[in-house]
């Protein structure tokens, strides 16, 4: 097939959209597709375009590998809701010209990543050109997310004027997909058919992120002088989605003179993103608390390993909007989570379990600390408890997340789409 990825996030990036959208491409691309690119430079979590990328216009061919268009974007310093919009559409009409030309191309299937959404209705319309099928995939619902986490304001003539259009763009893709269940729910409540969603969630390779037993000699633990401590990690982008604010006090309570005060426990908290300062600022008087900038994925197995507990915050209202892509790697590490989610939300589904029996985790309200501490207190102290959670997780991720698994049925999807 000849198949034209379209979308703001790409490889080298390391974390979240680009790190799965790269992953995707390759994977067909070494599947005998004919696979083209339309992305920006890479810029993501720092918000900033790496020194190794102009931020121009330029093309990347390799045979054998999808052939990479890159379109130049501004990217704010400070990413706030007027600017991030400025983000968007600055991409959107760098690329606009790029993509037009792929007409001539004569793609099978057009796919779009949101976000963003402003790239859907030029998708929309590079495939009603060619007659190719169109494709939607929903990483993160970033018009529910910027109305109901106050990046934008929640009334007025923006939130009018974003829903009033959503809807019947998403309704006129062949295909919408999604990352999670209640995310394809969702897509439904904006009026799309079922019989055109399809769930396509993230994956992890479950042949390098694999469980390090407990006591084996870590590289992450010996370097930081860590051996023997009770870590808890919180690995990721460091942004305005991932509700970091939590962080700080919960270490500062485990820490010197705190009410739950216990020297083995430490926080390591790893990665990158426009909340980064912020968070140095607040616990950088905190010996309890190491700090690591965002790292190789050669080394993600051994930094997903250095955890005993895993952390994954999370903003109140943001679980069904956004799916974490870091929870793929924790649960694949075979390490408990702590998650700050709903039962009922998507999340709160992985991590809670059905049942005791089946659970990967402990899910707390994000608006409710005592209930975090009282969850790592718990964990700290219940070590047959961390095991069989760590068990759980990683026969959750084998069994739903493997990345072959996943791409040889979006492979399969694409086929009959097409």
């Amino acid at each position: 097939m000849r198949i034209l990825i379209y979308g703001l996030n790409y490889q080298p990036e390391l974390t979240g959209i680009g790190k799965y959208t790269g992953e995707m491409c390759s994977w067909l691309a070494s599947h005998g597709h004919d696979v083209r690119v339309v992305t920006a430079p890479p810029y993501y979590p720092a918000w900033k375009v790496r020194e190794d990328y102009r931020n121009a216009y330029r093309i990347q061919r390799a045979k054998g590998k999808a052939t990479v268009y890159r379109c130049p974007l501004y990217v704010p310093a400070k990413p706030t809701g007027l600017k991030r919009m400025a983000h968007l559409a600055s991409f959107m009409l760098s690329s606009l010209p790029v993509l037009l030309w792929q007409v001539f191309w004569k793609p099978d299937v057009v796919f779009t990543v949101e976000p963003t959404f402003f790239c859907a209705p030029v998708a929309l319309l590079v495939a009603a050109t060619t007659g190719a099928a169109s494709w939607l995939h929903v990483q993160d619902f970033e018009v529910d997310a910027a109305f109901d986490l106050g990046l934008l304001p929640a009334q007025g003539p923006i939130h009018d004027l974003a829903l009033a259009l959503e809807e019947p763009i998403i309704k006129a893709f062949s295909r919408v997909s999604s990352i999670s269940t209640k995310m394809v729910e969702r897509a439904h409540a904006k009026g799309v058919d079922s019989s055109r969603t399809i769930l396509f969630p993230n994956w992890v390779n479950v042949d390098e992120i694999t469980p390090q037993p407990i006591g084996v000699p870590n590289s992450f633990r010996k370097e930081l002088g860590l051996e023997g401590k009770f870590i808890l990690l919180y690995s990721g982008n460091m942004g305005a989605k991932q509700g970091l604010e939590i962080l700080a006090p919960l270490a500062e309570d485990f820490g010197p003179g705190g009410p739950d005060e216990d020297p083995r426990v430490h926080f390591v908290f790893c990665g990158d993103g426009a909340y980064r300062a912020q968070l140095e600022s607040l616990v950088a008087h905190l010996p309890n608390v190491t700090l690591l900038p965002l790292q190789p994925y050669l080394r993600l197995n051994d930094l997903l390993n250095a955890a005993d507990v895993h952390l994954l915050p999370q903003r109140a209202g943001a679980a069904d909007l956004v799916m974490p892509s870091k929870l793929t790697g924790m649960l694949s590490s075979g390490r408990p989570v702590i998650a700050t989610a709903e039962p009922d939300t998507q999340v709160g589904h992985i991590i809670g379990g059905t049942s005791d029996e089946d659970a990967c985790g402990i899910i707390v309200p994000a608006d409710d600390d005592s209930v975090l501490h009282a969850a790592v207190r718990k964990l700290v102290s219940d070590e047959p408890l961390r095991r069989s959670l760590g068990e759980n997780a990683r026969r959750y991720a084998v069994e739903h997340l493997g990345r072959e698994q996943v791409l040889e049925r979006f492979q399969r999807d694409l086929g009959e789409l097409v």
